[in-house]
Formats: structure tokens, sequence, C-alpha cells
């Protein structure tokens, strides 16, 4: 039941769905029924050898991998993610970050895993984001299954330019040599998941993740919000 203070909060200060901007109830949720109904699920979590996971065959060994969500241009989870990365959602990251954790959960296929990862943007892009997405992401999973989240385990050394028309290789060309892990000691024989907001080619998580094995005894699953092929 909706107390009086919580009726002229709502009142004065509406809190909208991030999708459809209908009225929501419960100020915690930022996505109506109707919106999450409409959001594509992948169902990758409980099925070895999916789309994702046939990315990085022959590159790196991965514990596993997942997304998700499909992404496709013009679709609703392409603006929500526009929200959330560009116009400072963060609740809404959180959000679907949770519902992440729930499916991972819910999967157990990655039942052993001894913290979360969120792939780093360089210091000056964060700055002038104001937040790391795939952060945000992290901190919604780690609400719903209890793995901690470490945020500095890797470092973005440099800014890199756009991916957005780049070939596979030349996306992993561009990302060589773009992170370093300040204590590997830390990442020892342990069982990590490295996330991010959406997977194409790979190429980035490819190479973060390729520094992150070089560590003895580190065993890496990847788990993004969202999946595309294009």
């Amino acid at each position: 039941m909706i107390q009086p203070i919580e009726g002229l909060m709502h009142l004065f200060f509406p809190n909208c769905c991030e999708g459809c901007g209908s009225e929501l109830i419960q100020n915690r949720h930022k996505l109506c029924l109707s919106c999450w109904s409409q959001l594509p699920l992948t169902r990758f979590e409980w099925h070895p050898n999916n789309p994702v996971e046939r990315i990085f065959w022959g590159r790196i060994p991965l514990l596993g991998a997942s997304s998700h969500l499909y992404f496709t241009k013009e679709s609703l989870l392409q603006h929500l993610m526009h929200q959330f990365k560009y116009k400072g959602a963060q609740e809404l990251g959180l959000e679907l970050g949770r519902s992440m954790g729930r499916s991972i959960q819910e999967s157990n296929r990655f039942s052993n895993i001894s913290g979360l990862i969120p792939l780093p943007l360089h210091p000056s892009r964060e700055r002038k984001r104001g937040y790391n997405q795939a952060r945000v992401l992290c901190e919604g999973l780690s609400e719903e299954t209890g793995i901690p989240v470490f945020n500095n385990l890797i470092i973005r050394n440099t800014a890199t330019i756009t991916q957005t028309h780049k070939s596979r290789v030349e996306r992993w060309q561009n990302m060589v040599g773009k992170f370093s892990i300040p204590n590997p000691r830390l990442l020892q024989n342990k069982d990590w998941l490295l996330v991010d907001d959406v997977i194409t080619t790979g190429a980035t998580l490819e190479a973060c993740a390729a520094g992150i094995l070089q560590v003895p005894g580190a065993r890496l699953g990847i788990a993004s919000l969202a999946y595309t092929n294009k």
C-alpha cells in the first residue's frame, strides 16, 4: 500500500518507465512490466556453446560466456542502453544488472566465481561520462548473486578511438597493449567473471581477458548485458 508521503512524492516527482514513459508505482523499478516483456532474452546463460562462446573459440580459454539480451537497432533495448550509457540512467543500469544476476544465478553456470570485474574505461572517458557502465551492471549483478565487485584489478592504459566501423582484426589491433594488471597476485588461482555492456566482435573483451589469463591459475568467464552479431 502506498503511504500518504509516497503518494505526494509520486504526485510532484513521478517515477516514469525509462522505456515508455508510463508512471511506475515503486521507485526502485525503472521499467514497467510491459517493457520488460518486450526485451528479447537470449537464454545463453543456460546453454554451453552458445553464439557468444563461439566468438572466443580458439582465441582464449574461457569457463563460459553469455549475453543476457539480443541487441538490435531501433529497438527498445537500444533506447534503454542509450539512456543508461549517455543520459545518466544508472538506476536503470542497476535494474538491468540485477536481471543479469538472476539469470546467471538460476543457470548455475558460474557458481564458483570469486569476483566480478567490470571492463574498465579509460579514466578520461569515465570522467566525461561520470561512471563506468560495466561497473554499474556489476553492482546490480552483485546485488542478486552476492559475488563481490573488484573495480581496479585491470587498468585501461590509453583511450581508444571508436571501434564501430572496424573489422574484428582491426578492433583487436586497436586494443593490443591497452590493458595492464597492477597486482597480478590478487587474480591468482581464482575464477573471475569479466562484465561488459555489449558484445559485438568481442575484440575488446578478448584483449582484456588475454591479460587476465596470463596470471597463473586465473580462470575467466565473460558476461554481457547484450549481444549483437552486426
